[in-house]
């Protein structure tokens, strides 16, 4: 959007942040309107508004914001801390505030937004990413600790059309109903197979002193390895079936057990 194009508001507009946020009026005629002024307005509109206004707000929560997320000014930012990274391959260099979590950092600023917030406590395990190939909760993991590291999200994945193994499986064995957990589930599961590859223990693993050659997957290994992501909809059986196909590389029959 062009500089000029930032500074155009209809007089419907106009009026309505007149009525609205008055005390914002200056600030958005000189710059337009940034993700603050956005969501402010949305929370004003959602108390009841007259007609008018009604048709004006319509406008402006349609349009896109004025800044986009990967060209926030610097001085916008406290506590700013400089990001070099990569992220899927890409290399990245973000100005960050310093207690911005890596989550909050693919989503509103790499827009990201495969990566779900879903406790935003680390205990669902829905932001579960790679980072140096291994899995973190992006929710507890500081962006500005992500300093010349290499991230890897759900959508880094798939190489071009060709799907993860863990992806196709995932699909093919129904491993997700309401989908919101899958690309964490998803994430975990690729660094589970590559744990277990590298002869990782779990609480589970019958020899935890044997540390050399790779660790067997049992179902049992795989529930206590995945038992940090949480799937509300219960899909955990066709998760468990999906990542032993991948392990074992053999069709996983489907079993289905029926009440009464």
């Amino acid at each position: 959007m062009e500089e000029n194009e930032k500074l155009q508001l209809t007089e419907d507009e106009k009026k309505l942040f007149e009525d609205l946020m008055p005390e914002d009026l200056d600030e958005i005629l000189d710059t337009g309107v940034n993700r603050r002024h956005f969501l402010k307005l949305l929370t004003l509109t959602g108390g009841g508004i007259l007609a008018y206004q009604a048709a004006a707000a319509e406008q402006v929560l349609t349009r896109p914001l004025n800044v986009p997320p990967d060209q926030l000014s610097p001085a916008s930012i406290e506590n700013g801390v400089e990001v070099a990274f990569k992220v899927n391959g890409a290399a990245k260099k973000l100005t960050v505030d310093s207690r911005m979590t890596l989550l909050d950092t693919l989503r509103e600023r790499l827009e990201l937004t495969g990566s779900k917030k879903g406790c935003d406590h680390g205990q669902c395990g829905a932001c579960t990413v790679l980072v140096d190939g291994r899995r973190v909760l992006s929710c507890l993991t500081l962006a500005a600790s992500c300093e010349g590291r290499s991230v890897k999200t759900i959508e880094g994945l798939a190489q071009g059309n060709e799907l993860h193994p863990v992806q196709a499986a995932f699909i093919k064995n129904d491993g997700f109903q309401c989908g919101f957990c899958t690309p964490g589930q998803i994430c975990s599961a690729v660094a589970v197979l590559e744990e277990a590859k590298r002869g990782e223990a779990s609480y589970v693993t019958e020899n935890v002193r044997k540390t050399s050659g790779a660790i067997p997957l049992s179902d049992e290994e795989i529930r206590e390895r995945m038992s940090g992501n949480l799937c509300r909809c219960g899909a955990y059986p066709n998760i468990v079936a999906a990542i032993r196909e991948v392990y074992s590389g053999k069709p996983v029959e489907q079993t289905w057990r029926f009440v009464g």
